[in-house]
């Protein structure tokens, strides 16, 4: 009597959802909500979608969708993990039956599916009359009613046969969704003709639920659907159930209910009364086996059959205050407060629960609906701290503390978001300082008062900045004279420009004037811009610049004077005495000591005189003076010609150079 669509393309979700149903229906799946809305359009039976939300990419267009096209359709759609939640919030307000989890919950669908085919069932068509059963021993199971007369013998069969087949599978529907129905609404006990008139039409529809509602579904009531028959025969099959312990399953066949089919035919039998005081029993056990065990689901449908069973036992409200108590302690648990505030709805219509509690529990939801909202605002002022978006515009860590601090000044949540971005705050004001930007230093400092940091914390703050600054300078100051010193030991004396051992020093005169090491490092430049400047001028260039530089760094007012007459002097020409004192010798071995002199043990010297010409070897050698005569001479012309010299630059030009040296021959002590 229903189809059901499945909107999905996955194999293991068919699976699952046959499984839950258990044979009660069959399962059409489609691929395309066209397809879907196409073959529900046309059909003639009850109509139950199942969406699986994992293939649609617009789950709330896809159910608007379904109930504009099919509006009898009873629509169930199935999200996986923690959409669940968000679907549930996101189709608030649509005809949704309910949402539920995936992979699928065989028990809580099974229970949801029943109530969703009964109301597919009653929005299909309008109820059609009974007609009288026929043989006296003939079970039917429906609405309990007084048949109307026949039209005809035809409408008597066909009014039966309807009545069977809608019968049969509403009873399965009663068992679970009804059992949702009683725990929210239901009050009194099992109708009889003598306390209540006997129905006219058949199960009202299911009031429609929000997402949030969905696990207490409302669905047509058990009490509703009865076994009709003989009283004896109704006892006898509620006495074989006991024997074989169906108290309430399988669904259409256990002792609840026939004893309460029995109890609305004959509302003073003792013994259908009695058996049904023995299945609340028994049921009463379960509950708190259920509840004990943190089953709520179960306990939800025990305690609906208890009250189906026993509706005036003393027991029901504290029953319902207990399990209103566990649903609530869940709910909150798992953080879901929707939930909460559905389950304070149904316990304040129930009026099981006291208004104090009730009181207690709306305190509760509010505070922790607050704090959601405080952690959720304190979470953006995290993120946009990591992002770096401290002030600007209404997206800001600002923007969200200032909401904080105006919605809950005192919670913890609010108070560290306004340590985590003065924090923010104060790391910009100390990158201000350290890249000497005082503007910036100023704003952020501003933006830390304007959050409430206390003045004594703020100079606090100050003087460590002080600190820094000092640290940084010292730091700098270090690392400006290491690279002034690698400068003059790879004689960039003035060049590059910004790369020298005088930009470098001229840099740490600026900002450390007072550094100890100033003096000798000027020293140090003054003397090598000097010797610079005599070897240009030997070469017959200009040393003026150096000359200059040495000046301003300090240079020895006689140093300056000695190169600045050599200038005057090779102004003149090239001195050969001055060329020869710069020549720079690369290879100059010892004379070897004459065997004859060492054994005559005679000691002696020469000067000799030779020529350094263009590649820096010796030529022209020859002995000026000798003491003794002859005895080293030839030892020192030997030395002189394995001599090597840098070759001595003019004017940009290699010249020889004239040079005289004295040997000294002494012998070993």
């Amino acid at each position: 009597m229903v189809d059901v669509t499945a909107l999905t393309a996955r194999d293991d979700f068919l699976l699952e959802l046959g499984q839950a149903l258990g044979g009660q229906a069959a399962v059409r799946p489609v691929d395309s909500l066209e397809e879907a809305l196409q073959s529900m359009a046309g059909g003639q039976r009850g109509q139950v979608l199942a969406i699986d939300a994992r293939e649609v990419a617009d789950v709330r267009a896809a159910v608007d969708a379904a109930h504009a096209q099919v509006p009898r359709a009873v629509v169930l759609v199935f999200a996986e993990g923690p959409a669940e939640k968000e679907l549930g919030a996101a189709l608030k307000g649509t005809k949704v039956f309910a949402v539920l989890a995936a992979p699928i919950e065989p028990r809580k669908t099974q229970a949801v599916f029943e109530g969703a085919m009964a109301e597919a069932l009653a929005s299909k068509a309008p109820p059609t009359p009974r007609a009288t059963l026929a043989p006296e021993r003939e079970l039917a199971i429906g609405a309990l009613r007084h048949p109307p007369e026949p039209q005809s013998p035809d409408e008597d069969r066909a009014g039966r046969s309807r009545v069977v087949l809608i019968g049969a599978a509403l009873a399965a529907a009663g068992v679970a969704a009804g059992a949702f129905w009683f725990f929210t609404h239901g009050k009194g006990g099992p109708a009889t003709p003598a306390t209540q008139p006997a129905a006219a039409s058949a199960p009202a529809p299911a009031a429609t639920t929000s997402p949030t509602d969905n696990a207490l579904a409302r669905a047509a009531p058990a009490t509703n659907f009865l076994v009709e028959g003989k009283v004896d025969e109704l006892l006898e099959k509620a006495r074989l159930a006991m024997h074989e312990r169906r108290y309430t399953e399988p669904a259409g066949n256990n002792a609840l209910l026939y004893y309460r089919s029995a109890a609305a035919a004959a509302g003073a039998n003792g013994e259908a009364r009695d058996g049904l005081q023995r299945v609340a029993g028994v049921l009463a056990a379960r509950f708190e086996e259920a509840l004990s065990g943190g089953r709520l689901d179960e306990a939800v449908l025990t305690l609906a059959n208890f009250k189906a069973a026993s509706s005036a036992d003393a027991r029901v409200a504290a029953f319902e205050q207990r399990l209103y108590s566990a649903e609530m302690s869940k709910a909150l648990a798992d953080g879901n407060l929707d939930r909460a505030a559905a389950l304070v709805r149904q316990a304040q219509q129930s009026g099981s629960t006291a208004a104090e509690q009730l009181a207690r529990w709306r305190t509760d939801i509010a505070r922790r609906q607050e704090d959601a909202k405080v952690q959720h605002l304190a979470g953006l002022v995290e993120d946009r701290i990591r992002d770096g978006k401290l002030t600007e515009a209404d997206d800001s860590a600002r923007s969200y503390v200032q909401e904080l601090q105006s919605s809950a000044p005192a919670n913890a949540h609010t108070q560290r978001a306004v340590h985590a971005l003065t924090t923010a705050y104060l790391k910009k004001a100390r990158e201000a300082v350290m890249a000497k930007n005082s503007a910036d230093e100023e704003r952020w400092l501003n933006e830390a008062r304007g959050l409430g940091m206390k003045a004594a914390e703020l100079t606090t703050f100050q003087r460590e900045l002080v600190g820094a600054r000092q640290k940084a300078a010292q730091a700098e100051a270090d690392r400006t004279l290491q690279l002034t010193r690698a400068a003059l030991r790879e004689g960039r004396l003035t060049d590059p420009a910004q790369d020298s051992a005088a930009w470098y020093l001229g840099q740490l005169q600026s900002s450390d004037p007072a550094n100890a090491a100033l003096p000798d490092a000027s020293r140090e430049l003054s003397g090598k811009l000097l010797e610079r400047a005599r070897a240009t001028v030997l070469a017959g260039k200009s040393g003026d610049a150096d000359l200059a530089q040495a000046k301003r760094w300090g240079a020895d007012p006689k140093d300056v004077l000695a190169v600045q007459q050599l200038v005057a002097a090779n102004s003149k020409g090239p001195d050969p005495a001055a060329l020869a004192s710069s020549l720079k010798r690369l290879r100059t071995p010892s004379p070897e000591y004459p065997d004859t002199a060492l054994a005559q043990r005679i000691a002696g010297s020469v000067t000799v005189e030779y020529t350094v010409d263009t590649n820096g070897e010796t030529r022209d050698i020859h002995v000026v003076e000798a003491t003794p005569p002859r005895v080293f001479d030839q030892a020192a012309i030997n030395a002189v010609k394995h001599w090597r010299f840098a070759p001595l630059l003019v004017n940009g030009a290699a010249v020889e150079v004239p040079a005289r040296t004295r040997m000294r021959f002494e012998l070993p002590k």
